[in-house]
């Protein structure tokens, strides 16, 4: 129920409860399973600095390879889609336009943001709130070392990829997701 405000009536304001539901954040997109094989996420570097953030590369067809990535511990990503023209080859996710937290039924979108982070010998990809720094903290995915240049990320057990949809339209987002109950 939402708590809505009337104008003052003879200099009297009072609230009346609708009975108009609020739709869950998450309710407007649902999120359908891809083929995880298809996809790498990176810790691509930030220029020349040593920070780094998320990038998500996409095989969607087998015409050209768009990445490889090495055997290493930790692995090495090499971004193939960089040098010729991907259109319709593959897809490139960079921010928070092309991937979002989703947790069970709620797109958490607005309320999360990706951050890459050197801990200890490792780098982690979190989910960092951005409204209320009292909500937790996750730790989604680890590259299992420290290394210069486009390191592979592997996603922690309980995480997985998924697209957005909207009715039965598959949309060209993509959700890092887990399979929990609410969260407020």
């Amino acid at each position: 129920m939402v708590a809505r405000f009337l104008p003052a009536a003879a200099g009297f304001s009072f609230s009346v409860l609708s009975t108009v539901p609020v739709l869950a954040q998450g309710s407007l997109f649902t999120a359908i399973p891809v083929e995880e094989s298809n996809f790498v996420l990176v810790a691509a570097p930030i220029g020349r600095s040593a920070r780094s953030q998320l990038n998500i590369y996409e095989q969607r067809v087998n015409k050209r390879p768009c990445f490889s990535v090495s055997r290493s511990t930790p692995a090495m990503v090499s971004p193939l889609l960089s040098g010729f023209d991907f259109t319709g080859i593959c897809n490139r996710y960079t921010d928070s336009n092309g991937y979002s937290l989703r947790l069970g039924e709620d797109d958490m979108g607005t309320n999360y943001r990706f951050t890459v982070v050197k801990t200890g010998g490792d780098l982690e990809l979190l989910a960092i709130p951005t409204l209320n720094p009292s909500k937790p903290i996750f730790t989604v995915a680890r590259s299992g070392g420290i290394a210069s240049g486009f390191v592979q990320l592997k996603l922690q057990p309980g995480w997985k990829l998924m697209r957005r949809a909207y009715g039965e339209k598959a949309l060209g987002h993509l959700y890092i997701y887990q399979d929990i109950t609410r969260t407020n």
